[in-house]
């Protein structure tokens, strides 16, 4: 079919005027191994995306830093000559993956910039939705047109996703896995002829309309989407929220910190107090006769003592008395001369 389109082209037909059907032309699917293989961990990832975006908040968006850095440097290293230079695809792939590693590292560990940037992927999403159903009823001739409704949309979600962060983030994760999805769908089926219609809206170039099949591959990106936020909204993302997780590691720190800052004046404290206070020893617990020291009680016994001895001395001399005045003054050796009659 590309063959086709490239002698088209090489006749210097206009293809406005040419009405071709791209059902009539047949579709070499010639796969690769290297493409086959990407296109299926995209559409795991894909998946992932549209199921669990809001439940894998870090890996979402370092994932989306991933994806957008490295497409935009890659088609900037690749279609544009960069030092006079045409870089080849393995050089531009190279450079695109290296500075789209950077972006997710941005956008994973810097929580505003990783909101902002999902909120663009899904206005970006949207304007490219709103060109292709303008290509329908009107064709823009001005490159200008595709390119305000990008920024303008972008910018647009971009604030509303800042706003409100896990409403819209569970509908831009299930928007932009939907359309992963859908893009590898298209691969398999037509290869890329879907999203090669999507970048001529994106480039307002002329194109031969799309097959019905084509439209049916596209069908496929609103019916996940829709099926993805309800999943996510139910079930995977109920009960969960990125800014509690967040709030409770911060909350953690701060304690560690005040915890830590308490040891650290106590510890101050006590070496200021240390050379100019001594603490007061624990009194001893005294009982009932603890409290008369030794040397009173001495006194008191020999007070006692005196005492005894002065009472015994004086009973002695009172005896003595009553002995003497009782007592004759005959001596007891002498005997009187008894008168017999």
């Amino acid at each position: 079919m590309s063959s086709t389109l490239d002698n088209l082209n090489l006749m210097g037909t206009d293809q406005e005027d040419i009405i071709v059907n791209r059902c009539d032309l047949e579709v070499e699917r010639n796969y690769q191994l290297i493409p086959s293989i990407i296109c299926a961990m995209c559409c795991l990832f894909g998946i992932i995306y549209c199921f669990f975006g809001y439940r894998c908040f870090k890996a979402v968006m370092f994932l989306c830093g991933l994806m957008f850095g490295s497409i935009i440097i890659f088609l900037l290293c690749y279609k544009e000559r960069v030092l006079d230079i045409q870089l080849s695809v393995e050089a531009s792939a190279g450079i695109g993956l290296g500075i789209g590693i950077l972006c997710g590292l941005v956008t994973m560990l810097v929580r505003s910039v990783g909101l902002f940037m999902i909120g663009l992927v899904l206005g970006l999403l949207v304007a490219t939705v709103t060109l292709i159903v303008m290509e329908q009823f009107y064709h823009p001739h001005t490159i200008w047109i595709p390119v305000g409704l990008l920024i303008g949309v972008g910018m647009l979600f971009a604030v509303l996703t800042l706003q409100w962060q896990k409403l819209f983030t569970i509908i831009s994760t299930a928007v932009f896995g939907g359309a992963i999805i859908t893009m590898t769908v298209d691969y398999f089926i037509e290869l890329f002829l879907l999203a090669q219609y999507v970048y001529e809206r994106l480039k307002i170039s002329p194109s031969l309309p799309i097959c019905w099949y084509s439209w049916v591959i596209l069908g496929i990106w609103p019916v996940l989407s829709m099926l993805g936020i309800l999943v996510q909204w139910k079930l995977t993302a109920e009960g969960y929220s990125h800014t509690e997780v967040i709030i409770s590691k911060r909350q953690k720190r701060v304690q560690l910190m005040r915890i830590r800052q308490q040891e650290a004046k106590k510890r101050q404290r006590a070496s200021q107090t240390e050379g100019t206070y001594r603490r007061k020893p624990y009194p001893v617990k005294r009982y009932t006769g603890d409290i008369l020291s030794p040397s009173y009680i001495q006194s008191i016994r020999d007070r006692q003592t005196a005492t005894s001895m002065s009472s015994l001395n004086t009973n002695i001399h009172t005896i003595v008395d009553l002995d003497y005045e009782c007592g004759s003054t005959v001596p007891l050796t002498a005997s009187n001369p008894v008168v017999m009659a």
